[in-house]
Formats: structure tokens, C-alpha cells, sequence
């Protein structure tokens, strides 16, 4: 091969490699019945990302989505096989029930596809594992999309956490929940599987409860409770029949103790945490006000509020994030929110909270 044609290939080989990176990821979308499909479907345009097909056997709401949102039925299949051999995605975002989950990464897996699911990872602990070991086996990136992984406040509680600004942690308490999935007016779709204890695993435990676990594994790095101790109540028997609305899970750690308080009973929607240390404590109102106080004496206490901006690009957005970590240009913390570490953990949590709520015990975590 002629030297100059070899400098060439050498010199246009890295450009066509970073052309091949900014390529739009193939964004598969399987199920359309969850309330957060609309982050997708909302989406504004860009180069990052291409939803190239839809599975969705409810042809009446993929009809009816796709009228509201403007995509063609042409990206619609009934199985995801079939989008699979016709579009070829890069990865898949799942927004069906919590329990397919595991049929999703059980069919993406093997062909190297990446998966990214709705919080909680999966209906219970063996699906979790099952997932976590098929996600090792093929090398795909597994990750769980929570609202609250990337919130502004979250991050910064977690910054002012690890510079000692309050002191060692000793508890937090998170609050997670709304007025009910019924009483806030989710679809008939989402709410037919959302309040069955098969196809959710659960009720205000597993889909709020999550937040708290999830949280408190990253604010820990991973460090397993002791114990989980959890109480369940059903205020809305006319609502969810089914399933709990109300929980409050005590995580006990070597160091520290968590509250976690998922409900679908709280007159106001909430997502909010308190981080207390041994000086001082990190109150995470809500998605962008922070307030840090210090104490001063018995009672008193000084006291700095941040109100902060979004988080720029990709963690403004879960998707923009997930083509990131594909791409290698963002390498996720063994334990951050999003992270298969993480969620193993946290389903563990959630397995052990059920199994407390029905024997009336705190339930030990061994090793």
C-alpha cells in the first residue's frame, strides 16, 4: 500500500470514527401503557437519538398516542422480535408493565441491545437477579430511569454529603407519593396493571418506596442495610383493592438509619429528602430548592438556601444520558441512580420491605 494513501486512511480513520459516534442512537420503545412513555413521545428533536419503532399490541391506544403525539403507525409492531428485524435498534427504553421487564432484557440481551426500563427494576429480587446476570453475560448497558436520579438537589445533597459539610450521616428520610394513581387521573391503560400486585409486584411500596432505596444505596455507595423493617396500610380500598397505598420501610445500617415514606395518600405531590449528619442537616425540598443548616448551639441554626439551575446535557434528560453511556462519553459510578449496582440493591430492599409488611417482621439482610 502506498505510504501517502496509508497517511491518509490514518488521518481520516479518527474523523470517520467520531462521525460514526455522533450518529442518532436507534431508540427502540416497547409498550406504550406507562404514564412516562410521554417523556419520549414529547420529545423535542435532536441528533442524539432516533426512535426508529414502537411495540404495542393495544392497537386502540397506539392509535390514539399516535395522534397526539404525531408518529406514524409505521413504527408500530405487535411484538418486539418483529422491531427488532425491522428497525435493528441500538437500545430499548421499556414502558410497559414492571413485569415484562425481564421478557424485555431476556430477548435484548443476547443480540447485544441495550435496555433502559422504568423505575423499579423489575416486579421482584429473582427477576432482578435474572436481569442483572443476562445484562453481565452480553456486556448491554441495564439501567433504570428514576425522575429523582438526576434532580439538581439530589446531586448537590449528595456533593455537601461527601465534603463533610454536615458531618457523618446518620439519617434520612425520604418522602415520595402523590394523591394516588387513581385520584390524579393516570390512563386506564396504566392504571389497569399499576394497581395489580402481579404486574407491579406491589402498590405505593413498589412504586414510591423505590425512590428512597434507590437513593439511599448511592448516598451509602453501596452499602447494604442490616435490616428492613416496613409497615403497610390500604386507605383507598374503593381505588386499590389490590394492593397497599401506604408504606413507611426503616432501613437500619451500621451507621445510620433511612425512613422511607411511599404513598398514594399525600394531599400534595411530594418528592422530597432529608439528609441529617452529626452538625448539620441537607433538606432537598424539591427538584431545584436546597437548604443546608448548621447547628448552633441547642436549637439554633444557620441556614443557606440554593435554588438551583437544571443540570446541563446529558443529565437534563434520561435519554440524552442513555445514548451518552452507550457511546462511552459518560461512564456511570458503580453505584449511581441509574446504575444495575445500584437497582440490584435497591430490589433487594423492596423484596425484603414486602416480606416484612406481610409477616409483621423486621426482616435481617445477610450476606
Amino acid at each position: 500500500m502506498p505510504k501517502r494513501l496509508i497517511i491518509v486512511i490514518l488521518v481520516l480513520l479518527p474523523l470517520l470514527q467520531i462521525q460514526a459516534q455522533k450518529e442518532p442512537l436507534r431508540l427502540g420503545v416497547v409498550g406504550l401503557t406507562h404514564g412516562h412513555v410521554g417523556w419520549i413521545l414529547n420529545r423535542e428533536s435532536s441528533d442524539d437519538i432516533n426512535m426508529v419503532g414502537i411495540v404495542e399490541t393495544n392497537n386502540e391506544l397506539a392509535l390514539r398516542l399516535a395522534k397526539q403525539h404525531g408518529f406514524s403507525m409505521e413504527i408500530v409492531y405487535g411484538t418486539l422480535e418483529e422491531m427488532i428485524r425491522a428497525t435493528k435498534p441500538h437500545a430499548v427504553a421499556a414502558f410497559g408493565n414492571i413485569k415484562d421487564h425481564l421478557t424485555v432484557v431476556e430477548t435484548c440481551a443476547p443480540k447485544g441491545i441495550h435496555v433502559m426500563v422504568e423505575k423499579p427494576m423489575a416486579v421482584n429480587w429473582e427477576h432482578a437477579q435474572k436481569m442483572g446476570r443476562l445484562a453481565n453475560e452480553y456486556g448491554i448497558h441495564l439501567l433504570t430511569n428514576y425522575e429523582t436520579s438526576w434532580y439538581p438537589t439530589n446531586e448537590k445533597a449528595y456533593q455537601l454529603l461527601k465534603e463533610g459539610k454536615v458531618g457523618a450521616l446518620r439519617k434520612v428520610i425520604v418522602r415520595d407519593g402523590h394523591k394516588g394513581p387513581k385520584k390524579i387521573g393516570v390512563s386506564p391503560e396504566f392504571l389497569e396493571w399499576l394497581t395489580d400486585p402481579e404486574l407491579n409486584g406491589g402498590g405505593a411500596l413498589m412504586d414510591f418506596g423505590c425512590y428512597g432505596g434507590n437513593l439511599m444505596t448511592w448516598l451509602q455507595q453501596g452499602e447494604r442495610p442490616l435490616s428492613v423493617t416496613a409497615v403497610t396500610q390500604q386507605l383507598q380500598p374503593e381505588n386499590n383493592p389490590k394492593v397497599d397505598d401506604d408504606a413507611t420501610i426503616i432501613l437500619t445500617y451500621k451507621n445510620a438509619m433511612a425512613i422511607l415514606e411511599p404513598s398514594w395518600n399525600w394531599p400534595i405531590g411530594r418528592k422530597d429528602m432529608e439528609v441529617y449528619g452529626e452538625t448539620g442537616v441537607i433538606y432537598a425540598d424539591n427538584r431545584n430548592r436546597l437548604r443546608l443548616r448548621i447547628s448552633e448551639g441547642y436549637d439554633g441554626f444557620s441556614e443557606e438556601v440554593f435554588n438551583l439551575e437544571e443540570r446541563t446535557a446529558p443529565y437534563h434528560d434520561p435519554f440524552a444520558l442513555f445514548a451518552a453511556v452507550i457511546r462511552g462519553e459518560i461512564t456511570l459510578g458503580p453505584y449511581d441512580p441509574y446504575s444495575l449496582e445500584n437497582n440490584l440493591i435497591t430490589m433487594e430492599i423492596l423484596d425484603a420491605a414486602l416480606r416484612s409488611a406481610e409477616t409483621n417482621s423486621t426482616i435481617i439482610l445477610r450476606d
